[in-house]
C-alpha cells in the first residue's frame, strides 16, 4: 500500500514513468525531433547561442515576424522536460512557428542534465538563462518587459522556480518581476515522492535538502515589497495522466492559492506528451491560455 508517509517504490515507479504509461512514447519524440529540424531550416533564428559558460548553457532564438516600426514581441521562453536527465531544446523547435507567426518572439534554452548536475544547479542555470533574456532580447526584437515562461514536465517545474526567484538578489541590474508569468504543463512541484522513485533515484539524486530547495510548493509565493506585482502561474496537466501528476497540478494551487494561480485544469484525453502537442494546435484551450500569457488574445 502506499502512504504518504510510507510511500510504494513500486507504485511511484507506475506512477511517475509516463513512458511506460504511454507506450507509443516513441512516436511523439520521433515526430517532434522531425517537425523541430523542418522549423529551424525555415524560420529564421539565432541558434546556440551561449547564456552562460557551462555544459548545456546554450539556447535558441526565433524572432518574431515583425516589420521595423513594429512594437517589441512579448518573449515566450519554453523550457523542456525530461525528468531533468534526458531531451533537449533542439527536440523543440517545433513550438516555435505557431507562436512567432502570431507576433511573439520565441527562446529555447538548454541546461546540463542529471547526474552530472543537480537539479537545484539546473534550476540556477535557467535563473542565468532568463537573465540573458532580460539583458539581451531587444536586440531580437522581443521586449524584455513582456517575458512569459511555458515549461513542459521538469520544465513546468523549473517555470515555477522562476516565478519565486529573488531577481535582485541575483543581480542588481535585473527586475523583481523579471518573469511576467507562467505556464506549467504537467510539472512537478513537490520533489519528495521522486526521492523514493526507482527508476528516478540514481540519476536524480535528490537529497532531502534538494528537496526543500527545489519544490515550489514548498516555497512561498509571498513578497514583502508589495509594489512587487509579480504575475500569476498556470498550472495544467493532461486529463488521462496519472494520479500522482494531477495531484501535483492541483498542489501547486493548495500551496500558493488561488491568487497566484488562477488556472489549475486537467484537460480532458490528454496524456503526458500529447498535452505538449496541445500547446501548439489552434482553437485548444491550452494554446489559447499561451496566447493569453503573452497578450496576444
Amino acid at each position: 500500500m502506499n502512504s504518504p508517509t510510507t510511500p510504494d517504490p513500486a507504485w511511484l515507479d507506475v506512477q511517475y514513468n509516463n513512458r511506460a504509461l504511454v507506450p507509443d512514447h516513441g512516436r511523439y519524440f520521433e515526430r517532434w525531433a522531425r517537425e523541430s529540424a523542418v522549423a529551424r531550416e525555415r524560420l529564421p533564428g539565432m541558434l546556440n547561442l551561449a547564456y552562460g559558460h557551462g555544459a548545456g548553457e546554450t539556447l535558441d532564438v526565433f524572432p518574431a515576424q515583425r516589420r521595423d516600426n513594429d512594437p517589441l514581441a512579448p518573449v515566450l521562453v519554453f523550457i523542456h522536460g525530461g525528468y531533468w536527465r534526458s531531451l533537449d531544446k533542439s527536440d523543440h523547435s517545433f513550438l516555435a512557428p505557431a507562436f512567432v507567426s502570431q507576433g511573439a518572439c520565441v527562446v529555447i534554452p538548454n541546461y546540463a542534465l542529471c547526474p552530472a548536475v543537480t537539479i537545484p544547479q539546473i534550476t540556477l542555470q535557467m535563473v542565468e538563462a532568463l537573465a540573458w533574456v532580460h539583458r539581451h532580447i531587444a536586440v531580437h526584437g522581443g521586449d524584455p518587459r513582456r517575458i512569459s515562461v511555458v515549461g513542459h514536465s521538469a520544465g513546468g517545474h523549473l517555470a515555477a522556480m522562476l516565478m519565486v526567484c529573488e531577481w535582485e538578489r541575483h543581480a542588481p541590474d535585473l527586475p523583481p518581476d523579471l518573469v511576467n508569468n507562467a505556464l506549467s504543463i504537467s510539472g512537478v512541484f513537490d520533489l519528495e515522492p521522486l526521492r523514493h522513485t526507482p527508476f528516478l533515484k540514481d540519476s536524480l539524486r535528490l537529497t532531502p535538502q534538494a528537496v526543500r530547495m527545489a519544490s515550489p510548493a514548498g516555497l512561498p509565493k509571498e513578497w514583502p515589497d508589495a509594489q512587487d506585482e509579480r504575475g500569476v502561474l498556470l498550472s495544467v496537466a493532461g486529463g488521462s495522466e496519472s494520479q500522482e501528476f494531477q495531484r501535483q497540478c492541483r498542489l501547486i494551487r493548495e500551496a500558493w492559492g488561488e491568487a497566484s494561480v488562477p488556472v489549475c485544469e486537467l484537460l480532458p484525453g490528454l496524456n503526458h506528451f500529447s498535452v505538449l502537442d496541445a500547446l501548439v494546435q489552434p482553437g485548444h484551450r491550452l494554446h489559447h491560455l499561451a496566447r493569453q500569457l503573452l497578450d496576444l488574445t
